[in-house]
């Protein structure tokens, strides 16, 4: 089974996955892409590994090339998130145009090898705000990457506010 839960910054988005893989047993994983750059970025990881503190996670840490994750067959996986895997492939000084496609094609070679994968992605671009020319790109593809996986996904969650709102579920072998 393959989730796709997205939403905009702060709404709850990450617990809301990890309450979801609470729910399954067996090994958990986490797929955490955010390198530790700046301060914040820190924070950010120190306030997620507090979250998932006790859940019975084990850390994955992925910045790029997800294909290449080493997560055994039939495990529970969580990846967090979306944004940071897109940047991080864009920005790491060897982008190639088709890093949306290498992503989703990434995802979907580790997600049909797992019992549950939950990607955690971000709404981003809906500001109508234009920016600069990199910014455009990396909105760009992040959008096609989110539009790839909702139409692989089993499930599509909104979080709002921190309420789900299921966008899509697949019902008995639909």
């Amino acid at each position: 089974m393959f989730i796709l839960i997205t939403g905009g910054s702060k709404s709850g988005k990450s617990l809301m996955a990890e309450n979801i893989i609470s729910e399954y047993e067996g090994k958990k994983y986490y797929i955490a892409t955010m390198e530790p750059f700046t301060a914040d970025a820190k924070e950010a990881i120190s306030r997620h590994r507090k979250m998932r503190r006790g859940k019975g996670f084990e850390t994955v840490e992925k910045y790029k090339d997800i294909e290449e994750a080493d997560i055994p067959d039939g495990s529970v996986v969580l990846l967090e998130c979306m944004g940071n895997l897109c940047a991080n492939e864009m920005f790491s000084g060897q982008y190639k145009s088709d890093v949306a496609e290498k992503i989703v094609t990434g995802i979907r070679k580790l997600a049909d090898r797992q019992k549950l994968m939950i990607v955690v992605t971000n709404q981003v671009g809906e500001d109508g705000i234009t920016y600069a020319d990199e910014t455009m790109e990396y909105i760009r593809n992040l959008g096609m990457i989110n539009s790839a996986l909702s139409k692989y996904a089993d499930v599509v969650i909104e979080s709002v506010y921190g309420i789900p709102l299921v966008l899509k579920e697949k019902r008995n072998g639909e």
